[in-house]
Parts: C-alpha cells; sequence; structure tokens
C-alpha cells in the first residue's frame, strides 16, 4: 500500500509574503464582493433600488424623531438634510460592521477548503457596503438640488471622512468575525451593537447636542466621544455644511483614536487567530 498524505493548509500567519497575497488574491476579493452584491438582491422585486430605499426609511424615521424632541439644526439649513449626512455614513457602518463580523463564518466551506488571505473575505464585503454607499450619496445630492443648497470648500474632506467611517467598520468588524469564529454568541450580539449604536450616534440628534448641554455631566460627555462612530458623522455634517456644523476637537480626536485602535486590535487579533479558523469553523 502506497504511503498516505496529509496535506496542510497554511494560512501563512508568518509568512513575510501574506500582505502581497493580498495584492496578489485581488481577483478573488472583486469576484467575492460581485457574489455577495449579486446574492444580497437576488429575487427581490426591486432589486439594487434597496441601497437607496433602506437608508431612505432610516432618514425619515431619524428626521422625525430630530423634530419630534427638537434637536439643534442650524438655521436656514434643512433638518432633513442634517440627518441624511449623518445617516450615510451610519448606513454604511452599520452593513459594513454587520456582514465584516459574519463574514468568515457565513464563508467556512472556504475557509476548510483552500489557502486564501482569510482577510479577503472581510474585505470583499466592505467593498459591497462602499458600491452601496456610493449608491446612497445620489439621495444627499438629489435632496441638496431640491434644496438649492451647495457644499462650501469643506466638501473636498469628504473621502476622508469616508475613509474615517471605513476603518470604524473594519477594526470593529475584524475583531468581532474572530471571535464569532470560536464563540458563535457574538452573532447575537452583533443586532445589539448596532441597534445600540444607533441611538448612541449623533443621528437623529447633533453632537452640539451633547457638548454644548449644561445638564449632561463632564464625564458622560467624553464616554460619548468614545464613539467611533461620532468622529466620522461629524465629519460628514461638517464636509457638507461648514462652519454651521462645527466639530468639537476633544471629541472628534477622542472617537479618531478609539477608531484607530479598533482597527489596530482587529487586524493584530485577526492575524493571531487566522491559522485556527479552519480547524475552529
Amino acid at each position: 500500500m502506497t504511503a498516505k498524505h496529509r496535506v496542510v493548509i497554511e494560512p501563512g500567519s508568518g509568512s513575510q509574503n501574506y500582505w502581497g497575497d493580498l495584492w496578489q488574491y485581488r481577483g478573488l476579493l472583486l469576484f467575492l464582493a460581485w457574489r455577495d452584491l449579486a446574492v444580497r438582491y437576488k429575487q427581490t422585486t426591486i432589486g439594487v433600488l434597496w441601497a437607496v430605499v433602506r437608508p431612505l426609511l432610516t432618514i425619515g424615521a431619524m428626521w422625525f424623531i430630530g423634530w419630534l424632541f427638537g434637536s439643534n439644526v442650524p438655521e436656514g439649513t434643512p433638518r432633513i438634510l442634517i440627518v441624511c449626512a449623518a445617516t450615510l455614513p451610519w448606513q454604511f457602518f452599520a452593513t459594513s460592521f454587520s456582514e465584516t463580523a459574519n463574514s468568515l463564518v457565513a464563508n467556512s466551506n472556504l475557509l476548510t477548503k483552500v489557502y486564501f488571505p482569510r482577510l479577503i473575505l472581510p474585505f470583499s464585503t466592505v467593498l459591497v457596503s462602499a458600491i452601496d454607499l456610493l449608491v446612497a450619496l445620489l439621495i444627499m445630492v438629489v435632496l441638496m438640488a431640491f434644496y438649492a443648497y451647495l457644499p462650501g470648500p469643506e466638501v473636498v474632506l469628504l473621502p476622508v471622512f469616508i475613509l474615517l467611517t471605513l476603518v470604524s467598520s473594519l477594526g470593529a468588524g475584524l475583531l468581532i468575525a474572530a471571535l464569532n469564529v470560536k464563540y458563535r454568541d457574538f452573532r447575537y450580539l452583533i443586532p445589539f451593537i448596532v441597534q445600540f449604536g444607533l441611538y448612541v450616534t449623533p443621528v437623529a440628534f447633533t453632537s452640539q447636542d451633547v457638548f454644548g448641554n449644561p445638564d449632561i455631566p463632564e464625564a458622560l460627555k467624553y464616554l460619548y466621544a468614545c464613539n467611533p462612530m461620532v468622529a466620522a458623522v461629524d465629519g460628514f455634517r461638517y464636509a457638507l455644511f461648514g462652519a454651521s456644523q462645527p466639530i468639537h476637537w476633544v471629541g472628534f480626536g477622542i472617537s479618531s483614536c478609539i477608531s484607530l485602535v479598533l482597527l489596530i486590535i482587529g487586524i493584530v487579533y485577526f492575524r493571531r487567530t487566522e491559522r485556527g479558523f479552519a480547524d475552529t469553523i
């Protein structure tokens, strides 16, 4: 009888070529993103229009809540524009975080059959969410045209704040994705994080309602700033509305640092546990 051979699929955790492999597997990244995009809207009546309908529903709900509780808006700027400027990055975060956190478990069949850099899976989900964001940005353009509102020169900073939103969602998503492989309890925690995050993110209200309110203790204001999406949402509003939506720089700095720390922790933990994904899942 011939000797049995065992094939070991190595994730290359210690390989110095790992990051180069990400570029070599870019075709797989694009294929997975296209597959996820096609599957997401398959057998739906309106198809990709859901990328517009979903943020529209959130905008409507957040506009009503802000109007009901009388959150501050700059004079001369329609409330709907303020809400829309916050809803788009939040929708991007919520979708990309949820999909990234579940990306490994959802593709367990791939993990156990073939080697590729595992970061390809969460990256592909973020790419799909970015495409949804580009489609949803049309909502902002249409609303601004309807209200004859033209953004100032600060709009050139918008790509920076889109990148900051991506950093926030990817960092948290990578960490939860790696934990979700071993501890499936996290799949029940993900919807809670998204729902709770919506209430503590300045979508229906503005950061000025928080930092400018003397009745709120300073400790709670800094705790609020620890939300990584505070910087992204405030940045979006500043890019589109300029000085009428000023940035609270202390809160912005805290929130941005939390985003960067989450990204570093997420990547480090993901890479450390990546070798065991195929065995655990």
